[in-house]
């Protein structure tokens, strides 16, 4: 990869379709990470895998977690990889919202904002996901949020605040 400069990336991970009886969500999940662990990435840490409610018309539950890595890949490149990983678990991209095998989103890189045809970091969602922010903070806590300065734990905390009836 020559003199590339390297990278620091937060992956989400997530899974709510198995693929076979063995190949869980949890250990699609587990599975990625192990992936993420080799070249071109390296590991800095990884959250603990936590299940979450679905999102949208799925009904089945989720296996979500955090990854930071370390990569020369820049972001259009990682995305292909990412997409590549999703692809050899089983994910087939068919509708928004559907159940899937693996689902591999960057959330924030070390660049600060990124945007291009078919990728934005910070990922747009984000801020607005505990089952994203929950492993996130686990893993960041001193990362800060590009546009709004706050830290995963701080957007978490405000996610999950009780709000006053009107």
């Amino acid at each position: 990869m020559g003199g590339k400069t390297s990278h620091i990336y937060a992956i989400a991970l997530g899974s709510n379709q198995p693929r076979s009886r063995t190949l869980t969500p949890r250990r699609l999940v587990e599975k990625a990470m192990e992936r993420l662990s080799h070249k071109p990435f390296a590991a800095i840490a990884r959250s603990i895998i936590i299940e979450t409610s679905p999102l949208g018309p799925s009904r089945r539950r989720y296996a979500n977690g955090c990854m930071i890595i370390e990569t020369r890949l820049d972001p259009p490149e990682l995305l292909d990889k990412l997409h590549k990983i999703e692809r050899k678990a089983g994910r087939k991209r068919q509708r928004t919202w559907g159940a899937r095998t693996l689902d591999l989103d960057i959330i924030l890189w070390s660049g600060g904002m990124w945007g291009s045809d078919g990728l934005v970091i910070p990922h747009p969602a984000y801020r607005a996901r505990g089952f994203v922010l929950k492993p996130l903070a686990e893993v960041s806590s001193r990362w800060r949020d590009p546009l709004s300065g706050l830290s995963p734990r701080h957007l978490l905390a405000r996610l999950e605040k009780p709000r006053k009836p009107r």
